[in-house]
């Protein structure tokens, strides 16, 4: 449940607001916390940067702080500027200083002008006290492994990597176990008191708007305007999660071919059954024999769903790109796949990886979910999933258990989400969202009871800045005024 859009941009900077090699000294109280002053220093040209205490344990402060990255984009117009607008692009593990450092593509020209946008690192991503477990030819291998387990041998594999993968996080990884987004939301009430902002302006996107929500349940009255785009369910447990994502990609998958059948230049044939035959026989065959690539890469099985599943983030840019990679396969190429998981996973081409992000998702995913079941219910479950999703189904029915291997997971404090009776706000749902399903906006509006729901109907991930004008401008409006859509709207692009 991540908006995987990586921005490249910031890569090369994101060195300048690093935190310092040392843990920051902890404050005394949590008020001075909420009251300490952020020092704002100029960067990046229109830019400032900073950083914000918060405390590692809130239930023992003595235990030590994180220093969390912050990224500014001023208002222009300062004397009509109506507070903060707080931005998170989704994940667990994606920048939000790098969503920030976006901020003339990400928001209107009319909120730039009545809003700073305001980016954070939260807890264990990117600057502020990252999470690490694996190193980038280790993260190499991670994705280029057989993505399920077929048979006892693969699934003993599977076990024995999990394990090893966490004994590597909890190695290069202090204080693991408070990385969860339950303590994120605690950090967003910091960083609102500290930006002396009343009430807390927010747009969160895709796992975004989990943040958003937890935050909504623990500080209800200092919710100020929020927009919460490509919802996730927050009472749903993993396997329902995870379900809800392989059928989620499957409706998307079918979209793609149904469009790309209708062009006299895709390699798939005949009609949508037959497609996904041969998507079906693709994945088979490269299981045994990976495809090629000008680098001298394999690519992997693993590599190729990875491929398809970033390509359907995005209609618009990925579509023509996974054209391309089908047509390749008849050259026993895989360059086009290769190069749509290296996106997802932001991996650039000397082979480091742009972020912490893959390792920040997997342990931030686990301390979120907090479950146990049994290895015997998801090999049950996985049944399930291959008949109601047969693409997808396989590769995402053994997500989570690798958290089982999580040390300490048990201790992980849990919050169950009741129904929030506040003021209005706006939940935007795409209706073939691969990965956020829009039956979770229609879950996350019954939560927010006095919601206003908006539906886009389009392909892709999100709703909100993707070139429906309905969508956009009821956004715009509602941050501008406060005030929000009498009715659900449904709208086009």
């Amino acid at each position: 449940m991540i908006q995987r859009k990586i921005a490249v941009l910031l890569a090369s900077l994101l060195f300048l607001t690093s935190c310092a090699a040392t843990e920051p000294k902890p404050l005394s109280s949590l008020a001075q916390y909420e009251n300490q002053e952020l020092k704002w220093r100029d960067c990046y040209g229109n830019y400032q940067c900073s950083n914000l205490l918060v405390p590692i344990d809130y239930s023992d402060l003595s235990v030590g702080a994180f220093s969390l990255a912050l990224l500014r984009y001023q208002a222009l117009d300062q004397e009509r500027r109506i507070g903060s607008l707080v931005v998170n692009p989704g994940g667990p593990g994606s920048s939000g200083v790098d969503y920030a450092y976006n901020a003339e593509n990400i928001v209107s020209p009319e909120i730039l002008e009545r809003f700073d946008i305001v980016g954070f690192d939260p807890r264990g991503v990117g600057d502020s006290a990252a999470i690490k477990c694996l190193s980038d030819s280790e993260t190499d291998a991670s994705f280029a492994a057989d993505p399920k387990p077929d048979n006892d041998a693969e699934f003993a594999l599977f076990v024995s990597d999990a394990r090893d993968y966490f004994s590597k996080c909890a190695k290069n990884t202090k204080h693991l176990t408070e990385y969860s987004t339950l303590n994120g939301a605690r950090d967003l009430e910091i960083l609102r008191s500290a930006l002396h902002d009343k009430k807390l302006n927010f747009l969160g996107k895709s796992y975004g708007t989990y943040l958003g929500t937890l935050y909504a349940e623990l500080f209800p009255e200092n919710v100020g305007r929020f927009v919460l785009d490509g919802a996730v369910d927050p009472n749903s447990n993993n396997r329902e999660a995870m379900l809800g994502q392989a059928v989620g990609f499957e409706s998307a998958l079918n979209a793609f071919i149904n469009n790309c059948l209708q062009r006299s230049t895709c390699s798939l044939t005949g009609d949508l059954p037959d497609a996904r035959k041969q998507v079906i026989n693709l994945l088979a065959e490269t299981a045994i024999k990976p495809l090629e690539s000008k680098s001298g890469r394999e690519v992997t099985e693993g590599l190729v769903v990875l491929g398809i599943a970033s390509a359907l983030y995005d209609s618009e840019s990925g579509w023509p790109v996974l054209r391309d990679a089908f047509k390749e396969v008849k050259l026993d190429s895989g360059d086009s796949f290769l190069t749509l998981a290296d996106q997802y996973a932001g991996r650039q081409e000397n082979g480091s990886y742009l972020s912490n992000e893959n390792d920040a998702l997997q342990v931030i995913d686990c301390l979120d979910h907090n479950e146990s079941e049994t290895v015997s219910a998801f090999k049950k479950g996985a049944v399930k999933f291959s008949e109601i999703a047969p693409i997808f189904g396989p590769y995402l029915a053994y997500s989570g258990l690798a958290c089982r291997y999580f040390p300490n997971l048990s201790n992980v404090e849990k919050i169950e989400i009741n129904k929030l009776k506040i003021k209005p706000i706006l939940i935007v749902g795409t209706t073939r969202d691969p990965a956020t399903p829009y039956k979770w906006a229609q879950a996350l509006a019954k939560i927010f009871v006095n919601s206003v729901l908006i539906t886009l109907d389009g392909d892709g991930h999100t709703g909100h800045g993707r070139g429906s004008t309905c969508v956009d401008s009821a956004v715009d409006r509602y941050l501008l005024t406060g005030v929000s859509p009498k009715l659900e709207l449904f709208c086009a692009k």
